[in-house]
């Protein structure tokens, strides 16, 4: 099964009839096309292929997201970077919960496609008919590496692009540049294992070595997972329920 609706070189993409672009779009979609749609197919095509000039990665449109059932507007793979884009075509402002569901992509694609796991991450979203942001750009991370949201009419998404590029080379020495893009599309559903899934594994007598994703420093980790067991194993021993919260990750400050 295709990832996405719509894959090529940004090469090749802006090179290519956007009307073909979008008889492709429509022909892989799995509803029914109404005109809205076609109409923000249309502008992100345009858009695109104005700002993508120079530039060399991958593009792909309506890219799904393992098991999550969710599909993104539009990826763009360039360098080491994964750039999330959320378009909202007649907009006039950017809402909350637009940069909301941008996030969500971005979060989702960061914790649940496993090729996406080790990837600088970045989530733009594009409000056509809003005033251009006067936000300068920043280079604000959380610590697994998705960037506080960007926003912009669009105008200016090929400046805002270069101007990630360049102020993240100075990363580039703590982070792999190369990233090769048919193996990261194919990545597979591989997400942290949620605290229930992890306590579930411990109370059926496994080790801790034996929950295959985990985040935090062993010694943390440990830590946090003894004291679990200690409470599972009086609860059992007592004949009693009792409910653990774990904030973040666990052992994670």
């Amino acid at each position: 099964m295709e990832r996405s609706y719509y894959a090529s070189e940004i090469s090749n993409f802006l090179d290519e009839d956007p009307s073909r672009i979008l008889g492709l779009l429509a022909q892989n979609n799995e509803f029914a096309l109404e005109q809205a749609q076609r109409e923000a197919w249309n502008f992100q095509i345009a858009n695109l292929q104005e700002n993508l000039k120079g530039l060399e990665g991958r593009i792909y449109f309506e890219f799904a997201i393992p098991r999550m059932g969710k599909r993104v507007d539009v990826v763009l793979l360039i360098q080491s970077i994964v750039f999330v884009l959320e378009y909202k075509v007649g907009e006039t402002d950017y809402p909350s919960h637009a940069v909301d569901q941008v996030i969500d992509y971005a979060l989702d694609l960061k914790n649940f496609h496993a090729t996406s796991h080790d990837r600088f991450i970045v989530p733009v979203l594009v409000a056509s008919n809003a005033t251009d942001s006067e936000e300068l750009i920043h280079t604000e991370w959380w610590k697994d590496w998705v960037l506080r949201p960007l926003k912009t009419n669009g105008v200016r998404l090929g400046w805002l692009i270069r101007e990630i590029l360049a102020k993240l080379l100075f990363l580039y020495s703590r982070h792999p540049m190369e990233v090769e893009p048919g193996n990261w599309e194919q990545g597979s559903y591989l997400p942290t294992p949620t605290i229930i899934e992890a306590a579930m594994a411990l109370y059926g007598g496994h080790s801790v070595a034996d929950i295959s994703r985990r985040e935090a420093a062993g010694e943390e980790l440990h830590r946090t997972t003894d004291a679990i067991g200690r409470l599972i194993a009086r609860a059992k021993a007592e004949s009693f329920k009792a409910v653990c919260f774990v904030t973040g990750v666990p052992g994670k400050p």
